[in-house]
């Protein structure tokens, strides 16, 4: 298998373990004290910067990735503005920045896929962008009457870690049956 592919696999796996671990706690630890709570609405974006720098580095850098860039600079503000908005407005403003980020980050995620689909394994990337961007409208709209709990938010990162595997599972199996780029380059 080619190393960036290798490498965008694995990556997957992880991406996916995550989002199904901040899922069942989100779940857990859904009546838990405010400030867990908070914790944990702030812990989702600061992981997507994070994973977004990650990803970039290993595929050429920030400045070939602008996708990934501005994923990871909006995923920063975000959970700084997570923070405030919890401490200042409760579960409501939390899910307004929530969604607001889910918007941005899903039309960041879809374009990435977009310009990495002759990779392979990004269909699934695609589709997640684009549910992404459709449930930020959905939990900006809700925010403004009975916004959700986390545990209701939950379902988002859920999906997430479904998309990240078949990813990664595609990439898997796929390596079993298309040469790799340097196999293909000694024939």
């Amino acid at each position: 298998m080619d190393p960036l592919m290798n490498s965008l696999r694995n990556f997957y796996f992880l991406r996916a373990g995550v989002a199904f671990s901040w899922a069942a706690l989100a779940v857990l630890l859904g009546s838990a004290p405010a400030a867990v709570v908070g914790t944990l609405l702030v812990l989702y974006p600061a992981w997507d910067a994070a994973a977004n720098v990650i990803d970039a580095r290993r595929s050429g850098g920030l400045q070939a990735n602008p996708g990934q860039k501005f994923n990871a600079l909006t995923s920063i503000i975000t959970a700084i503005c997570m923070a405030t908005a919890f401490a200042l407005r409760g579960n409501a403003g939390a899910v307004l920045v929530f969604g607001v980020w889910a918007l941005l980050a899903g039309l960041f995620q879809l374009a990435v896929g977009v310009g990495r689909r002759k990779l392979g394994g990004q269909a699934f990337m695609i589709i997640s962008g684009a549910q992404s961007a459709l449930a930020g409208i959905i939990f900006v709209k809700q925010s403004f009457g009975i916004a959700p709990g986390i545990a209701q938010l939950a379902p988002y990162a859920a999906f997430g870690c479904l998309y990240f595997l078949l990813s990664a599972l595609w990439l898997t199996f796929r390596k079993s049956r298309v040469p790799s780029l340097s196999d293909r380059q000694t024939s």
